[in-house]
């Protein structure tokens, strides 16, 4: 009952706050310089604070410095937030304050909090030209819809034309996204913000991860983006001291794809009735690449498997960037072709009766 009503306060708690990735980092790397040069949590944290623009983050801040002045231990006071800092968050420091080796698990989050914040704007950042294209198309074929064949249709009318097949779909087309405009509008505002109460739907979302990692080219990309994410949260949870079983279970509630998420979470329980995670890998191959499965075996056998972990993780963050450099390049012809299509197929049925009357008037 008492971790129901706990569970309930965090919710209150974050509900409303939210904390950026860069003011996460941010906070990582000073209190690891702070604590390494002697000054007290306490101390850091107040000089942090001070420094601190975001309404949200000071009001964190000030309930976390009231629970180390009480005694508390930073990660337990940090844990009221568990919303908003994550489970591997808390746990690093956690283990830091354990072993004694908080400064180190504090520096060393904080290179790879930026490196998956690197990795995810090389993401985005590829999907931005596509983007642009698909809008410019939408943008051209609009405004001769909406704007110049309004125009030129009266002029059809009073000359009457036989249209080509072309120009009659293109003239139903366009009245009809006249007339409904509002009603289409409103179509699709009801889809998008469907599409986005789903993804907030955990079998709904699980079902369009899954689709995502079938789809060609962006499934490759997700794949080494879900890779580069688990072998970097899992290596850095077991170089920080922390059992497998746990640091397992910490990378799949970290996991943003819901696919992984639960991969990982059977692993857990495989793992604890005596499998190694290399043999519920292996028998996982459509997700766990075997590059990925025999370089765990061969860390677990040598003992040497966080280093393996960073090794892979260095792999697949590198795949990922070249992959995403590339993408641009990939989409860009195909983008071009359904945009040179669409506007040529718009421009045809205009031009096609303007040819046909002008040659009507020759004769």
């Amino acid at each position: 009952m008492a971790k129901i009503i706990d569970s309930i306060n965090q919710e209150f708690a974050t509900m409303f706050t939210s904390v950026s990735l860069a003011e996460r980092i941010m906070f990582v790397k000073h209190m690891s310089m702070m604590i390494h040069s002697g000054m007290t949590e306490v101390e850091s944290l107040r000089l942090i604070q001070s420094q601190i623009k975001s309404k949200g983050f000071l009001k964190i801040l000030n309930e976390v410095i009231v629970g180390v002045e009480n005694g508390q231990a930073l990660s337990t006071s940090l844990a009221r937030y568990r919303g908003v800092f994550g489970d591997l968050f808390i746990n690093i420091i956690k283990i830091g304050e354990i072993s004694g080796t908080l400064s180190e698990n504090l520096d060393y989050l904080a290179l790879e909090m930026k490196k998956n914040q690197s990795l995810r704007s090389k993401v985005r950042g590829a999907l931005i030209y596509p983007a642009v294209i698909l809008v410019a198309t939408v943008g051209v074929v609009g405004g001769l819809i909406f704007f110049i064949l309004p125009k030129i249709l009266p002029i059809f009318i009073n000359l009457n034309v036989t249209l080509p097949i072309t120009t009659r779909i293109l003239i139903a087309s366009s009245d009809a996204l006249r007339a409904h405009y509002l009603l289409i509008g409103l179509a699709f505002l009801a889809l998008v913000g469907t599409l986005l109460l789903l993804r907030r739907i955990p079998v709904t979302k699980y079902i369009l991860h899954r689709i995502l990692l079938t789809l060609p080219i962006f499934g490759s990309i997700s794949v080494g983006f879900n890779m580069a994410n688990m072998t970097r949260i899992l290596g850095m949870l077991l170089k920080s001291g922390e059992k497998i079983v746990q640091a397992v279970s910490i990378t799949a509630d970290a996991s943003s794809n819901m696919v992984y998420r639960k991969a990982l979470q059977e692993a857990v329980v495989e793992i604890q009735k005596g499998k190694t995670l290399y043999a519920y890998f292996e028998e996982h191959e459509r997700l766990f690449p075997p590059t990925v499965g025999r370089m765990i075996e061969v860390g677990e056998k040598t003992g040497n498997l966080d280093n393996n972990l960073a090794y892979l993780a260095e792999f697949y963050e590198n795949e990922v960037d070249e992959v995403t450099k590339n993408l641009s390049g990939i989409l860009e012809p195909i983008l071009l072709v359904v945009m040179g299509v669409a506007v040529g197929f718009v421009a045809l049925a205009i031009i096609t009766p303007i040819y046909g009357i002008t040659q009507g008037l020759n004769k």
